[in-house]
């Protein structure tokens, strides 16, 4: 390896070993995989103990020996999905290992026979209603679950609605908070992010088009509470009904029965049973608020009662409750199904690794002999001073706590240094979780007053301490009271932040809580108010689903009392910056490419495991500045716009044909000789006339009386009237089928007139209209009827027109080339035969406009193998001549690849004879980048419909 790291396992395959921790704290290999478990970990007295979850590991065998067997019992739906979720070529984007497993043993528990079952018993929360929970750590893809199990439960309730206990197209959605509820939009089917076409959930564009039908709702547990009483309304209506409640809180889906719930974040809805004795604080210390837990699961109890739950899945990288016992403070749910932590989304990569304080040159603590940093909190000079109240924010922080800020600062100034020269736009990120607001307000005086010791830490308009009772409310929906000065504080974050003009204006007049949600939500993202930050102090762990990726240091200042709020607060700074990989040997002897490490570094924070870098450990690069890929509204002039087609059937219909190549048959002489073109009239007296007095008459002079398409239409009417009964057929499309043979009869050289007057194309047009009868007498003796198979596209009908204009804004760590001939800002060029192809289409004159069909949505449907692909060509290029080309480039060839190359060219030939969307053509380059300029030469100089000739170059 590069570097020391954790990362033994690819994320993509179950993993063959892992990590355990011997008496000394060091880290040993072990072979297979981890069993399921958790870990108490008491701070107080210095001890570990392990839990393992005999349940999930019984689970995990019967699931793998029901996968071994090829998933007896399952509907035909449901294997297309494992079939298709299995299938890595059917997607851009991989499925994890620990994505897969959930879904599975999901399925397993409701459709696999009952001796796969035997003797396992899955305890409830004391409900009338099942709950089932997949523990999946930060990071894993938890979303993307959630959308697997949607399209699981509705395309199966759609085609088997007897089966109602079993599956349901009604499907109820509960969010801890309102950042949550908008980023789950994306599992809405008609969202323009959905994951169901991001990941390819759906194994063909019919079941995509019936999960259309899934009746969504997506709320956050907020809308769970019930209305307050008016006690002061003039008319007493009472309590709301549970009917009452039922209509109002899930709309349109109350009417469906046998409802699915999925409680995203579902530490958060506990179910306090009498038995446990659980006080509030101990509650609040493990992030859990009992009076929002039990609302939450007592709006789904009056839910059930009316509407009746089939089944409720929980997602949780953390889902514990308290026990009210004070040998064993928290307690893993009962339900949990499938297990996949932290330990092991570190292990496959999948999260930053923590780095913790293991050493330092200071005497260690005399009780644990650890370095006073690594649980800062628990020391007593540091304990008693931040327990103090009514500190004021000026007072002077422990000394214990300046010189960890110091150390931590150092390296964070190393970070952001780095991250500047490597081009990043926004810096690194410390966070600190600390005890009280007391201390939060200490610590935003340290920084922003220039306390610290660093000055680039001395930056009052990139810290931001986050008001937890602003932040809650915000998260509600709610207002607080009126604080200027924290308002003041906002509005400065926002006005100092190096971002557009346009969008400041759009943030300036949000309410404080809703800029605290438009800054702290977006901590990190270019363009967002949040930019710039690059320190947080928070005293709750933050909203759920805070997902800034460049946290790169977390300060910890509060009591660690359980692996669980280790796991809570280190969670916050695991999400990922990049996913590139590297070949490293695994412990199986075998080379696969793993992801390459990331780090948080972590003071203060206990965690139970850690990387330990010794000495001559180097740290990690940093992470590659992302690039902005956008759609340039100022570049109008350059969008390409194409029909979204789902499939092109093969229609056979009859059809009006001449033969084209009998030329004495086709053959037509027109004398313009023989044909009165202009005449002169003169006043006349007897049998003379005046010819002083002549008045012409031409009809050159007035051209719009003979335009083509005029001539067009009265060609074919008098066709069809000669015609009579003759053929079969709807009178509208023989009509249309005559206008296309009489305009390529005119455009053709069989029609033939002399050089006299053939090279003026209008009087050309008048002979052709004084000579009207004589050649739809001759066309029409020319039309015979047959049988023809004709290409017909299927649009979508949500999407029918696809456009550059319409592409979202995403980013990269790839290569890029700056575009001038792109809607599109940036074109990535990873290999050098996309570099190539980028410089060529920016050079050539006969390239009018182009885009890299990265992220834009284009796609052609094929069949592989007897399943439904996706293919993605490489670019969609407008030549100068008006045609669209498709352009494919390919470094070598595979049957699939020709099978690609076949779903193109039917696609090609349907939209053509669509008509209505222009000209399009397409082409492969399989030899030599060289071959580029040849291929868009053929296309660009060729008549309209011209034929690929990339086939016949590779082959050379």
């Amino acid at each position: 390896m590069a570097h020391p790291s954790l990362i033994i396992s690819s994320p993509f395959e179950a993993p063959t070993h892992h990590w355990v921790r011997e008496s000394d704290n060091k880290l040993k290999l072990a072979f297979g995989r981890r069993p399921a478990g958790y870990e108490i970990f008491d701070t107080r007295n210095n001890t570990v103990r392990g839990v393992e979850l005999d349940l999930v590991n019984r689970i995990r065998e019967r699931v793998s020996a029901w996968r071994q067997a090829d998933y007896p019992g399952v509907t035909a739906i449901t294997r297309q999905l494992l079939e298709h979720w299995h299938d890595s070529s059917a997607r851009q984007y991989t499925f994890y290992f620990c994505q897969l497993e959930a879904i599975e043993t999901l399925i397993w528990h409701i459709e696999s026979p009952a001796e796969y079952k035997q003797g396992i018993a899955i305890p409830g929360d004391g409900g009338a209603w099942e709950r089932l929970c997949n523990k999946m750590a930060t990071g894993t893809g938890k979303t993307t679950v959630m959308a697997m199990i949607i399209a699981w439960q509705v395309l199966n309730a759609l085609t088997y609605p007897k089966r109602n206990k079993d599956f349901s197209r009604a499907i109820f959605i509960v969010a801890p908070g309102l950042t949550v509820k908008e980023r789950l939009q994306v599992l809405q089917p008609g969202h323009p992010a959905n994951y169901y076409d991001q990941f390819s959930i759906c194994p063909n564009e019919a079941l995509r088009q019936k999960l259309n039908q899934a009746v969504l709702l997506i709320d956050n547990w907020h809308s769970l509470m019930p209305l307050k009483d008016v006690a002061r309304s003039v008319v007493k209506k009472g309590a709301e009904s549970d009917e009452a409640y039922v209509r109002r809180v899930l709309g349109a889906l109350a009417n469906y029965k046998d409802i699915v719930i999925i409680n995203d974040e579902a530490h958060h809805a506990y179910r306090n049973r009498p038995e446990a004795k659980v006080s509030k604080k101990e509650a609040e210390a493990l992030g859990i608020n009992l009076d929002d837990a039990t609302r939450w699961i007592e709006g789904l109890d009056r839910i059930h009662k009316m509407r009746r739950i089939s089944h409720c899945f929980d997602l949780s990288a953390t889902p514990f409750a308290p026990t009210g016992k004070t040998s064993t403070e928290t307690a893993l749910f009962d339900w949990v199904v499938s297990d996949f932590g932290l330990n092991d989304a570190i292990e496959a990569g999948l999260v930053k690794t923590p780095r913790v304080v293991i050493r330092d040159n200071a005497l260690p603590n005399a009780k644990t002999y650890r370095s006073k940093l690594y649980h800062l909190y628990r020391e007593p000079e540091v304990q008693e001073d931040l327990n103090r109240r009514g500190a004021e924010p000026h007072e002077a922080l422990p000394q214990l706590v300046q010189q960890a800020y110091t150390l931590l600062g150092a390296d964070w100034r190393e970070a952001y240094a780095a991250w500047q020269a490597a081009g990043h736009v926004s810096p690194p990120v410390m966070l600190t979780v600390c005890n009280r607001t007391e201390t939060a307000a200490r610590l935003e005086h340290y920084f922003r007053q220039g306390d610290a010791h660093w000055p680039e830490l001395q930056a009052p308009a990139r810290t931001l301490r986050v008001d937890s009772k602003v932040l809650d409310k915000a998260e509600s929906g709610e207002s607080t009271t009126a604080d200027k000065a924290y308002e003041e504080v906002l509005r400065d974050i926002l006005e100092s932040a190096n971002i557009p003009e346009t969008i400041k204006a759009r943030l300036r007049p949000l309410k404080k809580e809703e800029l605290l949600r438009a800054i702290i939500d977006n901590v990190g993202k270019r363009g967002t108010a949040g930019q710039d930050l690059q320190n947080v102090i928070s005293v709750a762990m933050l909203s759920e689903g805070w997902d800034a990726k460049n946290v790169t240091h977390i300060m910890g200042l509060r009591a660690f009392t359980s692996q669980l709020l280790c796991e809570q607060v280190i969670g916050r700074g695991l999400r990922r910056v990049s996913y590139d990989t590297e070949p490293v040997q695994c412990p199986d002897g075998q080379v696969r490419d793993l992801f390459k490490p990331e780090f948080v570094n972590v003071f203060g924070v206990p965690l139970s495991i850690f990387q330990d870098v010794d000495d001559s450990g180097d740290a990690p690069p940093p992470p590659k500045p992302s690039i902005q890929v956008e759609s340039l509204a100022d570049r109008a002039e350059l969008e390409i716009s194409w029909p979204n087609v789902l499939r092109v059937d093969t229609v056979l219909r009859r059809e009006l044909t001449i033969d084209w190549n009998n030329r004495a048959a086709l053959q037509l002489n027109i004398d313009p000789a023989q044909i009165p073109v202009t005449a002169d009239l003169a006043p006349a007296l007897g049998g003379a006339a005046d010819m002083s007095k002549a008045v012409p008459i031409d009809l050159e002079k007035i051209p719009e009386g003979f335009r083509q398409q005029r001539l067009l239409f009265m060609a074919a009417r008098k066709a069809m009237e000669s015609l009579g009964g003759k053929f079969v057929g709807g009178r509208e499309l023989l009509v249309q089928q005559l206008v296309r043979l009489v305009e390529r009869f005119f455009n053709s050289d069989h029609l033939h007139i002399p050089s006299l007057f053939h090279q003026d194309p209008l009087r050309k047009r008048i002979l052709i209209a004084l000579s009207m009868d004589n050649i739809v007498q001759h066309v029409a003796s020319l039309i015979e009827q047959q049988n023809s198979e004709r290409l017909e596209p299927v649009f979508d009908p949500e999407f029918p027109i696809g456009s550059t204009r319409l592409m979202r804004t995403w980013y990269t760590t790839k290569p890029c080339t700056e575009t001038t001939k792109s809607q599109i800002s940036h074109a990535v060029t990873d290999s050098t035969w996309e570099d190539y192809a980028a410089k060529r289409l920016e050079a050539r004159q006969d390239v009018t406009a182009y885009a890299k069909n990265d992220h834009l949505g284009f796609q052609i449907y094929y069949l592989w193998r007897g399943s439904k692909r996706k293919y993605v060509p490489d670019y969609l290029i407008r030549l100068a001549n008006g045609k669209m080309l498709v352009l494919e480039i390919k470094g070598e060839d595979s049957d699939q690849n020709r099978k690609k190359r076949l779903a193109l060219d039917a696609w090609v030939r349907a939209v053509n004879a669509r008509g209505g969307f222009g000209v399009w053509c397409w082409d492969v380059v399989k030899g030599e980048p060289a071959q580029i300029d040849d291929v868009i030469g053929h296309h660009a100089a060729s008549p309209l419909h011209s034929e690929p000739i990339g086939e016949s170059l590779g082959a050379n």
